[in-house]
């Protein structure tokens, strides 16, 4: 390691440690500064499609992290008021047929135990916890972290992975624009014994309806179903991971949606609320010495199912740049060269999606069952969704 520049990770999410152990694989000494004092994840699920199954094997914790999590059969729409379903996509031996990888359904804190777990194989002192990040500086020569206690962590390259709020990302570019969407979310996450037999099998619902949504899928081996309703609403604005709501409130945005809903919403322990905001994604990621990673560059919707999976992929193709370009600032300039149009691509169509989730057709089943075959059927799916699936974190263009 000694003759590989130094890097620093602001942020020990699963983004930062993606990186991390990406880059700590290839030999690079490297230290992630995370501001909680025990590494943890929010409670919920994370769908990981072939191509994030691709970049975690690359990663070397695909195994592990398999034998924790559900490869569901199938995802099905099913329309919000009758139950009826239509297919959405075949998974399990198909994705793997197809694709190479095979779709899984990942509890959030397994995914970032896995990744922490591997980081502190290859270095046991590569995450330094309670670590609040206060700035960032850089140039083509150097590049610091600031921390609160005072602090200056210099090194050779800075990489900003700390989430929407991204303090690097605001020393480095200013504060971006964020604005409402006009949505807002219901996360939960329910022990499978509170839910009746007919919700055991491997499968993921995506109920949609005019003016909101709502997914459902298992985790954690069939032990867990996470859930995650969407609303039109524009009377709470709290973009937050930990706020909590009533379970009555929950019900009244879903009121007149199919028994199931309801049932999924009364069985969960506790729910979550969380305002959707909206950040147009970065074009331009780097500044000298120093780049971004994840939901700081690219935040997005979650109406691909793609947010993880994307901040997954960056840390693989950052570790690739990294040893094609000796020039730090050039190896930063590629990776965001590689990565922002497929990343901004993704943005834009999860947005898209939302119009897709909510269509006023929807409504009835009658309208309903046209728009499902001009929307929703095979050519249109495959078009909307391959060009993700593909993709090969290894072999990608860098």
């Amino acid at each position: 390691m000694a003759d590989k520049p130094r890097i620093t990770i602001a942020g020990g999410g699963i983004g930062g440690m993606a990186a991390a152990l990406s880059l700590l694989r290839r030999g690079y000494p490297v230290r992630v500064y995370e501001q909680a004092p025990e590494l943890g994840e929010v409670g919920a699920g994370v769908q990981i499609s072939p191509n994030g199954s691709r970049a975690l094997d690359s990663l070397g914790v695909f195994e592990s992290l398999k034998a924790q999590s559900c490869a569901p059969k199938r995802k099905e729409f099913r329309l919000w008021n009758t139950g009826r379903s239509w297919p959405m996509f075949d998974l399990g031996p198909m994705a793997i047929e197809k694709y190479g990888y095979p779709y899984l359904t990942v509890y959030r804190p397994d995914l970032l135990a896995t990744l922490h777990a591997a980081v502190c194989d290859i270095d046991p002192d590569a995450v330094v916890l309670g670590s609040e990040v206060v700035g960032a500086e850089a140039d083509e020569h150097s590049a610091t972290l600031l921390l609160a206690d005072g602090s200056r962590i210099e090194s050779d390259i800075l990489i900003g992975a700390d989430g929407v709020k991204s303090t690097v990302r605001k020393s480095l570019f200013g504060d971006d624009h964020t604005e409402f969407t006009g949505m807002i979310a219901w996360r939960a996450v329910i022990p499978m014994e509170r839910l009746p037999e007919r919700f055991h099998e491997m499968v993921g619902w995506t109920w949609i309806g005019p003016g909101g949504h709502l997914v459902n899928y298992p985790l954690r081996g069939g032990k867990l179903m996470n859930m995650i309703g969407t609303i039109e609403r524009n009377d709470w604005q709290v973009e937050s991971w930990y706020a909590e709501g009533s379970i009555e409130e929950c019900l009244n945005d879903f009121a007149g949606w199919h028994e199931d809903v309801q049932t999924l919403i009364r069985a969960a322990p506790k729910v979550l609320k969380w305002a959707f905001m909206e950040r147009a994604p970065r074009q331009v990621w780097s500044l000298g010495r120093a780049t971004l990673l994840g939901d700081a560059c690219h935040a997005t919707l979650p109406f691909l199912a793609q947010g993880a999976v994307m901040s997954i992929e960056d840390g693989v193709v950052l570790g690739r740049c990294l040893d094609e370009f000796a020039d730090p600032v050039e190896a930063l300039r590629r990776y965001e060269q590689a990565r922002v149009e497929r990343t901004s691509k993704m943005v834009r169509g999860a947005k898209e999606n939302t119009a897709r989730f909510h269509e006023g057709a929807l409504k009835t089943e009658e309208g309903a069952i046209a728009y499902m075959e001009s929307e929703w059927s095979r050519d249109p799916i495959k078009e909307r969704y391959d060009w993700l699936y593909r993709y090969d974190v290894e072999t990608a263009e860098i």
